[in-house]
């Protein structure tokens, strides 16, 4: 056998005596089942939101918004949900924590302009244990948006 044979060999055998970790993806399934539970909150407290679903590294999966709802309730709900993403933490506890470096999150915005916003409404998707993406709202006061980010990751939670 030759030596990349051999290198090869020796590195399946390493790999299969490793713990594997499975990824779980965002899937357009999943991204339209939260879709749907944020839709279904927001109308039971009466408000038209847009709602924008990311995988873990921020990349859009889904997004709409309400017949009714603002224009820019696409561009809000999508940079809170980069937010939640890249900080793998909900935008009310970013809110929440503001007080302890308040200059970080008045320059956040500018220094990714249109790709964060750490205000009230999103929150990350959590699947086996492991954030799989996050989901962002955007249209309500902060806590509707908070609120229906919760009944869309919770919908797929598992």
């Amino acid at each position: 056998m030759s030596f990349a044979g051999q290198w090869h060999t020796k590195y399946l055998k390493h790999l299969l005596t490793k713990r594997v970790t499975i990824m779980i993806e965002m899937t357009q399934e999943l991204a339209q089942q939260a879709l749907q539970a944020a839709f279904a909150k927001a109308d039971e407290i009466g408000a038209k939101m847009g709602v924008t679903i990311v995988d873990e590294a921020g990349r859009l999966v889904l997004s709409a918004r309400a017949d009714g709802s603002g224009f820019y309730t696409f561009n809000t709900s999508f940079a809170k949900a980069v937010t939640s993403a890249s900080y793998k933490k909900s935008t009310m506890d970013m809110v929440n924590g503001r007080g302890i470096n308040p200059h970080f999150f008045d320059a956040l915005p500018s220094v990714i302009p249109g790709g964060a916003l750490p205000t009230a409404g999103a929150v990350p998707i959590v699947r086996g244990g492991h954030i799989i993406g996050a989901i962002g709202i955007g249209g309500g006061l902060p806590e509707q948006d908070d609120e229906c980010a919760k009944a869309g990751a919770a919908a797929i939670a598992g």
